[in-house]
């Protein structure tokens, strides 16, 4: 026996040592088992090699067929975000009104950007506010608000760009809106190593109908969602990078990609990492803007450091977990709370540097003693503020209209009502002279998508338990850090709306079910046909029910019975 064929059967002796007692038995017969990848390719899985076969069809050459594969990394996100942005910038200013809470945080963001500080308005200042000529009744005396000010900041660049009014106040959420799909793309791209598919995901946000609607109204939640969408994307690279600088440090002996190596696994320090620190500054941003994103950096935080100790793990560390604690735990909280709680108190500039804001000098006034006396007085107000809105927003109980249980939402029980009215014959181009028309705005997902990803929710929750599925794990945990919180406060006045901040996760979700029901790469033709088919038949249905309700989704005029048709169920109304 050669030296070759003895190093052969010792590796096929090793690895019929390494199965289950049934498969090396059935090796006997025949039995092959998945080809199993090395150490670095396990820690860092490779993108697919471009596939030329489209290329082929249209009749490109290899070489061409080579390039469009490898622009279309970002050629097909980047025209997928251009109509969403086309979607969400049509007709931005209409309605010409103040709709829903939009009357909060159009006015506090100009607010802002006047005095550093929210101010007062009177009463009926949106009528003032839109009238011709126009009149901004705004004074100086400090108003009570219950939400930090990076969202109301943002939406005042456009304010101080375009002016206070509906698409000036409207303009950097479908900035964000559009950004956040591109985002999307890319993030589904590098967690599925399929462009398909993360391109799906983001084409699938961009027919959402309440990541639409949030899009094209100056209201908080979809700021939060974009902050969100961008740590998550930030500890994605992250992953990426620093399991590629632990695959670099395993000795390349004795096995192909690399063998584990306890010592490596257990000692290996990251190094810098920079986008840990971008996803810290972004879930600071996040938390800065809505209280709720306290909840995702917990989540996040979490979830970053088990994917360290997963990449130990299988670097070969014997103790993986301890390994992690010691190493990577104290570096992911300095990264990600720390950064995150001083880009929180950094938000408050405008209020720190000026005089005037509510509660500005409390510490002054009526704190000056307790066992706080020896902190800087404008902190000790600060604490004082956010105390007072935290007995607010948990004792927020009294009844709304649109208001909704969390357990309601994924089948979107009761959507919001952001603006009605109802035009006669002859008035907004209301054509319909038997019962007149109806316009409104209705804050609500888009029906099939929503139903398809309770389906798809099951589908990664099965992925994540019994198949160990990294991706939907991490698919779960973007789900449960937007979603589950709000349980907690089932007695809380509450919205669907607040679920735009889950949403793209719930589209990565349908993206990675559709992406199983179209057939992975290498079953039978039949299958693979079948499961194309089927795959977008559903996409289709889905962006169809997008452009159904896109009249009440835009504000559109349309005659009463075509409205009432679109009100599928009585809590829609």
């Amino acid at each position: 026996m050669t030296t070759s064929d003895t190093a052969a059967a010792v590796q096929r002796a090793e690895t019929s040592d390494s199965l289950p007692t049934w498969q090396a038995r059935l090796r006997r017969f025949g039995y092959a088992g998945r080809p199993r990848a090395g150490t670095r390719e396990r820690l860092v899985p490779p993108f697919p090699k471009p596939d030329l076969r489209l290329g082929a069809v249209f009749g490109f050459s290899p070489l061409l067929a080579t390039r469009l594969a490898r622009w279309s990394a970002w050629g097909g996100p980047l025209l997928i975000a251009l109509l969403a942005g086309l979607l969400r910038f049509w007709q931005l200013g209409s309605p010409h009104a103040v709709i829903f809470d939009e009357t909060y945080y159009a006015k506090d963001a100009w607010s802002l950007f006047q005095y550093g500080y929210e101010g007062s308005w009177p009463e009926k200042a949106n009528d003032r506010i839109l009238a011709d000529p126009q009149r901004i009744p705004l004074s100086p005396e400090g108003a009570y608000v219950v939400h930090p000010p990076v969202g109301k900041w943002i939406i005042g660049i456009g304010e101080w760009l375009f002016g206070l009014h509906p698409f000036g106040w409207r303009f950097m959420p479908a900035v964000l809106g559009t950004l956040s799909v591109l985002m999307l793309c890319r993030i589904g791209r590098r967690l599925f190593r399929s462009t398909v598919l993360g391109c799906l995901a983001g084409a699938l946000m961009a027919v959402d109908g309440l990541h639409f609607v949030m899009s094209r109204a100056a209201l908080l939640d979809l700021v939060l969602m974009f902050w969100v969408l961008a740590a998550f994307g930030a500890l994605l690279v992250d992953r990426d990078r620093s399991r590629a600088r632990l695959a670099r440090a395993l000795p390349a002996d004795g096995a192909p990609g690399g063998r584990p190596d306890p010592d490596v696994g257990a000692r290996f320090r990251f190094g810098p990492r920079p986008w840990r620190l971008a996803a810290g500054l972004c879930l600071g941003l996040g938390f800065a803007t809505k209280w709720n994103g306290l909840y995702v950096l917990a989540a996040f935080g979490l979830l970053t450091v088990l994917w360290d100790m997963g990449a130990r793990r299988t670097a070969g560390a014997p103790r993986p977990l301890w390994s992690m604690a010691r190493r990577d735990a104290p570096t992911a909280f300095l990264s990600l709370v720390v950064v995150a709680f001083g880009t929180y108190l950094a938000s408050w500039s405008g209020w720190f540097a000026t005089s005037g804001g509510y509660f500005r000098d409390w510490a002054e006034k009526a704190g000056s003693a307790g066992p706080w006396g020896w902190l800087p007085g404008p902190l000790r107000s600060l604490w004082h503020y956010e105390s007072q809105v935290y007995d607010f927003h948990v004792g927020l109980t009294s009844g709304h209209t649109y208001q909704s249980n969390p357990w309601s939402w994924l089948i979107l029980g009761r959507p919001v009502s952001y603006f009605y009215e109802s035009p006669k014959a002859g008035q907004d181009g209301c054509t319909s002279k038997a019962e007149g028309c109806a316009r409104e705005v209705l804050a609500m997902g888009t029906p099939l998508l929503w139903w398809a990803g309770c389906f798809a929710l099951l589908y990664v929750l099965y992925r994540w338990l019994l198949r160990r599925d990294w991706r939907a794990g991490a698919i779960l945990c973007g789900v449960a850090a937007g979603y589950l919180p709000w349980f907690l406060y089932q007695e809380r006045t509450i919205f669907v709306f607040y679920a735009v901040v889950f949403v793209p996760f719930l589209c990565l979700a349908l993206a990675m079910m559709i992406g199983a029901l179209a057939g992975p790469p290498g079953v039978h033709e039949r299958r693979r046909t079948a499961g194309i088919v089927g795959s977008g038949v559903l996409v289709l249905l889905i962006v169809w029910n997008f452009i159904y309700f896109w009249p009440i989704y835009t504000g559109q005029t349309i005659p009463m019975e075509s409205w009432r048709h679109r009100m599928w169920f009585d809590t829609w109304i």
